[in-house]
């Protein structure tokens, strides 16, 4: 079987996902790429049944590779996500907080420090049918420059350089929205940081954790 490990990685990315309540149902999707191939979550697939197995792989064309199958129907949006970024990996989902501050703004502003962590304010693509071409385009777009963006009326998307640094900033993502829709909720003026604090915030980011060798 191609990248057994990828394809076990995609499942358990998919059962982190159910764990921090950031899906319903089969909702969601997830992929990471390899060279010029695409692993990605099978449709319609009970994430707390599925296996390695059900993962499929399919290449940057859109072609099928292997798995018996098919794939989620946003596999043009995961395709468009690796054409247009350096991305490795992408993690979709339809969290309550997310989805619904994209129905009420076209941009979280940088209310909170952790926006540093996605590039920025957070940029809400417009509404396109899932599984379009038309979504696909919107969502790169949003993501220039940023690892995470808003789907309106849809939901979440983020992307790294690997599976677990994409799924790891989904919760973030997540805590974001819930912070600005209560502080909307007050009818207060929202403070915000100016671009300097987030580029600040950035750089004190890169060795936040680091501890020094032994």
């Amino acid at each position: 079987m191609l990248y057994e490990k990828e394809r076990q990685d995609v499942v358990d990315t998919c059962l982190f996902m159910v764990r921090e309540n950031l899906v319903v149902g089969t909702a969601g999707n997830v992929s990471v790429r390899i060279g010029d191939h695409v692993v990605i979550s099978p449709s319609g697939v009970d994430y707390e049944t599925m296996t390695a197995e059900d993962v499929v792989v399919y290449d940057m064309a859109g072609n099928h590779v292997e798995g018996r199958l098919k794939p989620s129907s946003e596999l043009p949006l995961h395709i468009a996500v690796y054409e247009s970024t350096d991305a490795l990996a992408v993690t979709h989902n339809h969290a309550v907080s997310s989805t619904a501050l994209g129905l009420v703004v076209d941009e979280i502003p940088t209310s909170h420090y952790y926006s540093a962590m996605l590039g920025g304010a957070i940029r809400v693509a417009p509404y396109a049918e899932f599984g379009t071409d038309a979504l696909a385009e919107n969502v790169a777009k949003a993501l220039d420059g940023r690892t995470g963006a808003l789907m309106k009326n849809h939901g979440a998307i983020t992307t790294g350089p690997n599976l677990k640094k994409a799924v790891n900033l989904l919760p973030i993502l997540e805590y974001i929205c819930e912070i600005q829709l209560k502080a909307m909720a007050t009818g207060a003026p929202i403070a915000l940081l100016s671009d300097e604090q987030i580029d600040s915030a950035v750089g004190g980011m890169k060795d936040y954790g680091k501890q020094p060798e032994k």
